[in-house]
């Protein structure tokens, strides 16, 4: 049988990768071992993505090709989530004017996959969406994402937003997204800024550690 972490790595056949993680799963394996591979097998596409051997297109399969084995091992991992303890609650979006959620949904399934509960809001969230979200959920991390240049200033009046209603305290802010950089995630008040998905998880575990 081929090695499932290496499959991902080497951005195989979705087909191929499905058969194999029904046939993991039939043979007795531990859902979450399945996860802990998929984790390790992002972790290094996002390493030669670093090192400029993947480019985001790469970067974008993996994470569809993860989300595939997430549908699959959703189900079994439901009541065990119950039971399990939490490493926090993250609410994440796409912001006002933005549609783009392809990046976005690629962190939800890594944050998800490392012990995490995720609210997604969705695309083109206004101001209003994500604070009342945080006054709501009382999550620990909202994480913001924008793929144009021309819509990334909406985090901004976001984090205002926050500040108006008496809730910047509460949370931890984390940005990104094409345009985003540290230096803009510095200058509007976020507290971190990740460039992709690997990073992004360091940040979270980071920010509520």
């Amino acid at each position: 049988m081929a090695d499932l972490k290496e499959l991902i790595i080497d951005l195989g056949d979705v087909d191929e990768v499905k058969r194999i993680v029904k046939d993991e799963i039939g043979s007795g394996k531990e859902p979450t071992k399945i996860i802990d591979q998929v984790t390790e097998a992002l972790t290094e596409v996002g390493k030669r993505y670093d090192r400029g051997e993947y480019f985001l297109s790469e970067l974008m399969m993996a994470g569809i090709i993860a989300s595939e084995v997430s549908k699959i091992l959703e189900p079994l991992l439901a009541e065990s989530k119950k039971k399990a303890t939490s490493k926090g609650k993250v609410i994440i979006g796409t912001v006002k004017g933005d549609i783009h959620d392809i990046g976005k949904n690629i962190v939800i399934m890594m944050l998800q996959a490392t012990g995490y509960d995720v609210i997604d809001l969705g695309i083109d969230v206004p101001v209003e969406k994500f604070t009342e979200t945080v006054r709501k959920e009382k999550a620990k991390v909202l994480g913001m994402s924008a793929l144009l240049t021309s819509t990334m200033y909406e985090m901004g009046k976001v984090i205002e937003g926050l500040k108006k209603e008496g809730l910047r305290s509460d949370v931890k802010v984390i940005l990104g997204g094409r345009p985003i950089t540290k230096d803009f995630a510095d200058e509007i008040g976020a507290d971190g800024y990740a460039k992709d998905s690997v990073r992004a998880i360091k940040v979270v575990d980071c920010l509520i550690g």
